[in-house]
């Protein structure tokens, strides 16, 4: 990681797949792909763990998926392109799927987004806390 990847660290609540993430998650975002397939999503939802097994991926990676939390995966490597597949897998909407990495509502997240986004004003910084 170079000093100037290495900055995208230090911005709240957000993950940049940088090069290093996208090596990280490189069999967590296979699997993903995997799932454009029905025969796969077929499999995947008949038995999650057993077709997660199939897969060179962390524990963690592992987990994460099925525990359907999408902050991990970001954070282990995944890259929101790729975990749309598990939403429409579940049958979700990215709305509905990303305003669960929010802790938002799904009606206060749309709100949000409908008003512009985050203010840019608030937390600014992880390491100075501001």
């Amino acid at each position: 990681m170079t000093a100037y990847t290495s900055e995208f660290d230090d911005i709240p609540g957000t993950r940049v797949f940088t090069a290093q993430r996208a090596k990280q998650g490189y069999h967590l975002n296979q699997f993903c792909m995997s799932l454009m397939k029905p025969e796969n999503r077929e499999r995947f939802k008949a038995d999650e763990r057993a077709y997660l097994d199939e897969w060179p991926m962390t524990e963690e990676q592992k987990q994460a998926v099925l525990d359907r939390d999408y902050n991990a995966m970001l954070e282990n490597g995944g890259n929101i392109y790729f975990l749309a597949k598990i939403f429409a897998t579940d049958g979700l909407s990215y709305l509905q799927a990303v305003s669960t990495m929010t802790g938002m509502n799904i009606e206060d997240y749309q709100q949000m987004m409908l008003s512009g986004g985050r203010p840019p004003e608030g937390w600014r910084s992880v390491k100075d806390g501001t």
